[in-house]
């Protein structure tokens, strides 16, 4: 299937030499943070096939949807921007402070509507379609998280891209690690590990939903791809580290983003990879990883989900343990 080529990739893969020596592991982070400015962080992967997949069936205008400071919304808008199509955003929440990714929403000059967290995204969307469909618009919608078959590709790329740097780096990955909000970055990993029949496994951290539920959605992708049957006992998805729910921290998570931070000079975001690396490192912890050795995961950018009562928060955070 055909790609645009926005990204910077390869992606490295930076060992974490303390957390490493801390936790008696080989901890590995694959910096998909790394893949641009605007288009920063894993959702530009998938959309490389779904604008490809616009262009080349015509479609003059993009409508996609997520939360208010949605990093897949703000990646839509940039490459849209990129390619001359015209882009509409469906946001669900409250809209706070004009900032984060809702501020680099507009300035890329996507046309933002802000919906109330009770309506229903995709009804909204399809609403909004119809009308941009009387005035001669050629509409492609394009789900939460760009989280479908095609956009999936993005991360089965990914996956062939992780096993030549496992040559280069003459090591295997025992696991694949990363946060899950909507099932599409799992599903293009998931399905393409199966395809290479390893023993890797695909471990992910749910950041707001049970397990089961993003367990049928990644079931519902991988068959989208391909009618065969799979083994879908093999889907490994951990749903213990929600904490207050999505794009939401405690104190005591901030203050891991934090430490983080200070030993390995890597800024975790607080909606997906801090929930999901805090969990990871947890599961180390009590004895969860045991059998294995090298460990990858997966740093699917984000930083803008700083809210500024967060912000606020940390500052108090480092200021207390300034003082210690």
């Amino acid at each position: 299937m055909r790609k645009l080529n926005i990204a910077n990739l390869d992606t490295p893969i930076q060992k974490l030499e303390k957390l490493s020596k801390e936790l008696g592991k080989n901890i590995f982070m694959k910096r998909d943070d790394f893949t641009g400015i605007e288009v920063s962080g894993n959702k530009i992967r998938k959309l490389e096939y779904l604008v490809a997949y616009a262009l080349d069936n015509e479609y003059d205008t993009i409508i996609t949807t997520g939360a208010c400071q949605s990093n897949h919304a703000r990646a839509t808008a940039a490459i849209c921007a990129m390619m001359d199509l015209e882009c509409h955003l469906v946001l669900r929440g409250e809209a706070g402070e004009y900032e984060g990714n809702l501020f680099l929403d507009e300035m890329l000059g996507a046309n933002v509507n802000i919906i109330p967290s009770s309506e229903s995204r995709e009804d909204a969307m399809e609403e909004l379609k119809k009308g941009l469909e009387t005035q001669g618009k050629k509409v492609l919608l394009i789900p939460v998280g760009a989280s479908n078959a095609i956009g999936s590709y993005g991360y089965i790329h990914c996956y062939n891209e992780i096993m030549k740097q496992e040559v280069e780096m003459g090591i295997h990955f025992d696991s694949i690690n990363l946060a899950i909000g909507s099932g599409g970055t799992y599903a293009g990993l998931w399905y393409a590990n199966e395809g290479a029949d390893t023993k890797k496994k695909i471990i992910g951290y749910s950041v707001d939903q049970i397990a089961e539920v993003f367990k049928e959605d990644v079931m519902a992708i991988v068959n989208d791809l391909e009618d065969i049957k799979h083994h879908f006992d093999r889907i490994s998805i951990n749903d213990s580290y929600i904490g207050l729910g999505y794009g939401q921290a405690t104190d005591e998570e901030l203050a891991f983003y934090r430490d983080v931070a200070k030993s390995e000079g890597v800024i975790l975001d607080p909606v997906y990879t801090g929930k999901a690396f805090k969990g990871l490192v947890t599961e180390i912890k009590n004895g969860n990883y045991d059998d294995q050795e090298n460990i990858l995961f997966i740093h699917t950018g984000g930083q803008q989900g700083y809210t500024k009562e967060m912000r606020e928060r940390m500052k108090g955070i480092l200021r207390k343990t300034a003082s210690e």
